[in-house]
C-alpha cells in the first residue's frame, strides 16, 4: 500500500470524529440571522458525503423519469432566492436596531464616563496638592532644625545663576501668577446648581450670577430651616411647635415612586405589586458638598452610610412587609435621611397610595384605612404634591380630591402630572395651565419613567441625567406647547427648583409663629426645671457614676462585715447537716418500708452507753463516721458554700443600690461575681484539700476542742429535734388529725412487733386503711422514733460519761462535731486567702469592665432612662435645651438675613423678609 493510502486510512477515523463534533455544536450556536442559517448548512453538508467503500450503493437506472422530479427542482431553486432575500432583509434591520441602540447607550456610557474621570481627576489633584503642603511643611520643620549651607541655601531661594533668567519672569515686577485650571473653575460652580440637577440635567443652567446669588441663599435657608424643623421633631408634643414637610400622595400605579426617585436621582423604593409601601417613609435629602458618593442613614435603626442602594431599596421592602397583611398600613414612620452634593434639602414624607377596591387578602376597611392615614400627614402646615397621571381625567385624581378637603384653596398644594408622553401635547399643555382645577402653587409636568434598556445595562447612577435628557427630547420636540412661550412649569429639574422655593417659603411664613410658641415652651420647662428639679443638673454619665460609687460603697461595706468568722459559721453548718447524715446512717433508726415484724437489732443505740468499751462493732461505726466525714470532700463543699453565700450578698447589695431598677445591670453586676468566683474555685477547692490531707487517716482531737464540740453539737441535735416534731405536726394536719395519725400509728406498731399478720399491703392498704393512709403512718413511726433516739441521745450528751474524750467510741457525735470543726477551721484559713482577699480585690475592676463593655455608643442613655425618675430629668432637660439650640439656629437665620440685605436688590429683599417674618 502507498504512503498516500496509508495517510488516508490514518485521517479517515480523524475527519469523522471532526465531523460528529462539528453537528454537536450545532445548536449552542450563540448567533443569529445569516450566522445561524450558514452554521446549519455548513452542519448539513457533511452528512450527504459517501464513504470510499460506499460507491456499490449508487443508484443506476437507465430507464428514468425526470417528468416528477423537475418541477418539484424548479420551485426549491425558487425558494432559495427568497430565502436569502429574507435573511438579508432581516438581518439589516436588526443590525440597524443594534446600531441605534449602541449609539444611545454610547451617548450615556460617554456621559457616565466622563463624569467619573473629572471626580477622579478632582480627587487626584486634591490629594496631590495636600501632599504637596504636608511636604512643604515637612521640609520648613526640618531647615529650621538642621543648618543648611549656604550655597545650598542659595539655590533654594532661587538667587544662584540658573535660576536668574528672564525666560519665565512676567515682568521687572515678579514672576507671572499661575493661570487658573479648569478644575478650580469647575471647583466654584455654585452650589445650588448641583442641588437643583442642572450639573446633571441636559439644560444648561442659564441663570444670571444675581439669580445664583438668591438661589445659593434661598438653599442655605432651607438648610437651617430643615435643621430646625428635625429638632423641633424632637421637642414634640405641641402641634405649634412645628414646621412643615412636603407630603407626597397620589394613587397606586400613578408615578409616585418614579417622581421620588428622580428627585433623589436613585432608584431606592420598593417596587412590585399588593400593596408595597405599607408605612409612612419620612424621607430627609440633606445637600452635603464633602460627600464623596451618595449614601443613605436609618436613624433609628442605628445603620450609617449605606453606598449600596439597593440595600436601602431592601431595607425598605422589608420594613415596609414587617406590616402583616391583616392591617396592610401602619402610622409607624420609617425615617430616612440620604446624603449628597447633589439633591436639594428637603424634608418628604411617603404615603401609601390610595386605592378604589380592596382586594381579596386585604381587610375591607383598607381604604379607609390608608385615607385616614394621608389625611393624618396633609393637614397644615405641610405642603402636598398631589401626584396625577396625565392619562387620567383630573376630575378623578383621588390626590387632588384629597387635597382639596384640608386645602380648599389650593393655597398649599402643587400638582405633579407624571406620564406626559402617553397624551398628546395639546393635552397635556392643556392638563398643566388647567383653570378648572386651579393651585396657587400651580402644576408641574414630568416624564420620570426610565427610558427603555439599550445594549449595555442602564446606570441608574446618573439618574436624573437620563430621566432629564428623556423629557428634553420629549418636551423640545413640541415647543409650541411645552416652549418658553407656553408659561408652563415642565421637567424633574424645575419640579427640585419649585419644591425648595415653595418649602423655604412655607417655612418661612410660620418662622415668627414657631418663633412665638418656641419660646412659651421654653419659659414653660424652665419653669418645671426649677420647681420640680431645683435646676439640678443631670446627664447619663453622672447618673452611671453616682450609681456606681454608691455600688461601691454598699460593696466595701460589706467586705468589712465578711471574713473569717461569717465562713467559719457557714461551713460549720454545712459540716453539721453532713454529721446528722453519718449519725443517721451508722447510729439511729432507718426508714419504715414495710409492714412486716421488725427483726431484731443486736447493736442497738439504746445499749451504746453500756456496751464493752472494747466493742469491735462501735468501733468500726465512729472510725468509718470520721472517715467519710474527712473524705467527702471539704474543699468542694467549701468553695461551693462560700461562693453562693457572696453571691447572694452581692445580689441583696444590688436590691439595695439604684441598680435594682435595671434588669441588664443587675445581670452584669451578678455575671462578673459569678466570673471571679469561678476563676479561683478549682484552685482554693484543691488547696483545702491538700491541706486537709493529714486529717483523711487520723484526726488528733484535743480536749478543749473535744469540751467545745461536747457544747456546740448539743445545740445541733435540738435543731433536728425540732424538724422531726415539725414534720410530725404537718403530718397531723395531712391525715386529718392527732387521733386519726395515732389510730394508724397503733396498726403500724403492732404490725412491727407481729401482734398482726399483713399478707401483703395492696393498693387498697390494710386493715380497714388506705395505702397512702398507712404509707403516712410509717412516717410518722419513723419520725417518734428518731425524735425518742435524739432525746436519748442528747442525754447521753450531757452526762458524766461523755465529759471525757477517752470514751469518743460512747459519745459519736461529739467527735464527729469536734472533727467538723477542726476541718473548717483549717479550709477557712485557705479560704480567706485565696478566695475572698483575691474576689475584694477583683470585683470592683471586673464590674467596670463589664459595665463598660455594656455600655458602649448609646448603652449609657438606655441605662439611664430605665429609670422613671431619672428618665423624666433628662427629658425636660433635653427639651430645655434643645429648645434654646433652636431659638439659637433663628436668631442665626435672622442675623443671615440681616447681613444678606445690603446684597440683594430690593425686590428680593422685600420677598425674603415677608417670608421670615
Amino acid at each position: 500500500m502507498s504512503a498516500q493510502l496509508r495517510a488516508a486510512g490514518a485521517f479517515a477515523p480523524l475527519a469523522r470524529r471532526i465531523t460528529l463534533r462539528a453537528v454537536r455544536q450545532y445548536h449552542p450556536l450563540p448567533t443569529g440571522g445569516l450566522q445561524r442559517a450558514d452554521g446549519a448548512a455548513r452542519t448539513i453538508r457533511p452528512s450527504m458525503r459517501f464513504t470510499a467503500n460506499a460507491y456499490h450503493n449508487a443508484v443506476i437506472v437507465r430507464n428514468a423519469s425526470f417528468a416528477r422530479l423537475l418541477p418539484k427542482l424548479v420551485v426549491k431553486f425558487a425558494r432559495i432566492p427568497a430565502l436569502f432575500g429574507g435573511l438579508m432583509i432581516g438581518g439589516v434591520a436588526w443590525i440597524q436596531y443594534q446600531a441605534i441602540q449602541v449609539s444611545n447607550s454610547a451617548q450615556e456610557l460617554y456621559g457616565n464616563v466622563k463624569t467619573t474621570l473629572t471626580a477622579t481627576a478632582s480627587d487626584l489633584w486634591g490629594s496631590a496638592v495636600d501632599i504637596a503642603g504636608q511636604t512643604k511643611r515637612g521640609w520648613q520643620n526640618t531647615k529650621d532644625k538642621v543648618e543648611i549651607p549656604e550655597w545650598l541655601d542659595k539655590i533654594m531661594k532661587g538667587e544662584g545663576e540658573a535660576g536668574n533668567g528672564n525666560g519665565g519672569s512676567g515682568g521687572p515686577g515678579g514672576p507671572e501668577p499661575p493661570k487658573q485650571s479648569k478644575t478650580g473653575v469647575a471647583a466654584g460652580v455654585s452650589a445650588s446648581a448641583a442641588a437643583y440637577g442642572y450639573d446633571q440635567a441636559a439644560d444648561n443652567d442659564e441663570r444670571t450670577p444675581e439669580e445664583i446669588s438668591k438661589d445659593d441663599h434661598m438653599m442655605y435657608i432651607t438648610k437651617m430651616m430643615i435643621e430646625i424643623r428635625n429638632l423641633l421633631q424632637k421637642v414634640g408634643q405641641s402641634s405649634s411647635v412645628t414646621l412643615p414637610s412636603i407630603v407626597v400622595i397620589g394613587s397606586q400605579s400613578s408615578g409616585k415612586s418614579s417622581v421620588l426617585e428622580a428627585i433623589v436621582g436613585h432608584e431606592f423604593l420598593p417596587k412590585g405589586t399588593n400593596m408595597i409601601t405599607r408605612r409612612p417613609i419620612e424621607l430627609t435629602l440633606v445637600n452635603d458638598p464633602d460627600a464623596r458618593v451618595d449614601y443613605g442613614e436609618f436613624p433609628d435603626l442605628g445603620l450609617n452610610r449605606i453606598t449600596d442602594f439597593s440595600l436601602i431599596q431592601k431595607n425598605l421592602t422589608e420594613l415596609n412587609q414587617s406590616v402583616p397583611d391583616t392591617e396592610c398600613v401602619s402610622d409607624d414612620p420609617i425615617r430616612l435621611i440620604i446624603h449628597s452634593p447633589k439633591v436639594p434639602d428637603l424634608s418628604l414624607i411617603d404615603l401609601p397610595g390610595y386605592i378604589q377596591v380592596a382586594g381579596e387578602n386585604q381587610p375591607r376597611e383598607l381604604k379607609r384605612k390608608i385615607s385616614e392615614l394621608c389625611d393624618k400627614y396633609i393637614r397644615g402646615p405641610n405642603i402636598i404634591l398631589a401626584i396625577s397621571a396625565a392619562d387620567v381625567d383630573l376630575a378623578n385624581s383621588t390626590a387632588l380630591q384629597a387635597s382639596r378637603r384640608v386645602d380648599p384653596r389650593g393655597e398649599r398644594t402643587i400638582g405633579v402630572i407624571t406620564k406626559m408622553d402617553l397624551v398628546d401635547a395639546e393635552k397635556g399643555a392643556a392638563i398643566l395651565s388647567d383653570k378648572q382645577y386651579p393651585l396657587r402653587l400651580g402644576y408641574v409636568g414630568v416624564i420620570s419613567k426610565l427610558p427603555s434598556q439599550g445594549l449595555f445595562k442602564r446606570d441608574t447612577g446618573n439618574l436624573l441625567a437620563v430621566i432629564s435628557r428623556n423629557e428634553k427630547a420629549f418636551f423640545s420636540s413640541h415647543p409650541s406647547q411645552f416652549g418658553p412661550e407656553a408659561k408652563v412649569n415642565i421637567g424633574t429639574v424645575t419640579l427640585r427648583k419649585k419644591l425648595m422655593q415653595v418649602l423655604e417659603q412655607q417655612m418661612s411664613s410660620r418662622l415668627q409663629a414657631t418663633t412665638d410658641a418656641i419660646q412659651r415652651e421654653l419659659e414653660e420647662t424652665t419653669y418645671q426645671f426649677k420647681v420640680q428639679y431645683n435646676e439640678e443638673p443631670m446627664t447619663a454619665e453622672a447618673y452611671l457614676a453616682e450609681s456606681l460609687d454608691n455600688f461601691k460603697h454598699l460593696f466595701h461595706k460589706f467586705a468589712s462585715s465578711f471574713g473569717r468568722p461569717q465562713m467559719q459559721d457557714l461551713l460549720k453548718s454545712a459540716l453539721d447537716q453532713r454529721v446528722l447524715d453519718q449519725l443517721a446512717a451508722r447510729y439511729w433508726n432507718k426508714p419504715i418500708e414495710d409492714l412486716y415484724a421488725a427483726p431484731n437489732e443486736p447493736d442497738s443505740i439504746a445499749d451504746l452507753p453500756k456496751a464493752d468499751p472494747k466493742s469491735h462493732y462501735w468501733h468500726m461505726q465512729l472510725d468509718t463516721a470520721s472517715s467519710a466525714l474527712t473524705r467527702l470532700g471539704v474543699g468542694r463543699l467549701a468553695t461551693t458554700v462560700v461562693s453562693a453565700a457572696v453571691q447572694s450578698n452581692v445580689d441583696k447589695l444590688i436590691d439595695k443600690s439604684s441598680f435594682a431598677k435595671h434588669p441588664s445591670v443587675r445581670q452584669v453586676i451578678s455575671e462578673a461575681a459569678a466570673t471571679v468566683l469561678e476563676d479561683r474555685a478549682y484552685t482554693t477547692s484543691d488547696g483545702i484539700e491538700f491541706s486537709l490531707k493529714p486529717y483523711k487517716y487520723e484526726v488528733d482531737i484535743q480536749p478543749q476542742e473535744w469540751n467545745q464540740g461536747r457544747e456546740h453539737v448539743a445545740g445541733v441535735l435540738k435543731g433536728e429535734l425540732d424538724q422531726c416534731q415539725a414534720a410530725m405536726k404537718n403530718l397531723e394536719n395531712v391525715v386529718g388529725g392527732k387521733k386519726k395519725l395515732k389510730e394508724v400509728m397503733g396498726f403500724v406498731d403492732r404490725a412491727r412487733k407481729g401482734d398482726i399478720a399483713v399478707e401483703g399491703e395492696s393498693r387498697n392498704g390494710a386493715g380497714g386503711f388506705s395505702a397512702a393512709l398507712l404509707a403516712r403512718g410509717r412516717e410518722a413511726v419513723f419520725l417518734r422514733d428518731r425524735a425518742d433516739i435524739i432525746n436519748m441521745r442528747m442525754l447521753a450528751v450531757k452526762s458524766r460519761q461523755c465529759k471525757s474524750l477517752e470514751n469518743k467510741y460512747y459519745c459519736p457525735e461529739v467527735f464527729l462535731d469536734a472533727v467538723a470543726t477542726k476541718l473548717t477551721q483549717t479550709a477557712v484559713l485557705f479560704l480567706n486567702v485565696e478566695m475572698l482577699n483575691d474576689f475584694y480585690a477583683r470585683f470592683p475592676r471586673e464590674v467596670e469592665a463589664k459595665l463598660g463593655e455594656q455600655m458602649g455608643g448609646a448603652g449609657i442613655e438606655r441605662f439611664a432612662r430605665e429609670d422613671p425618675r431619672i428618665r423624666r430629668h433628662l427629658d425636660l432637660i433635653r427639651r430645655k435645651e434643645l429648645l434654646e439650640l433652636v431659638l439659637s439656629k433663628i436668631e442665626t437665620l435672622n442675623r443671615l438675613d440681616t447681613h444678606n440685605d445690603t446684597k440683594l436688590d430690593g425686590g428680593y429683599k422685600k420677598r425674603l423678609r415677608r417670608s421670615l417674618f
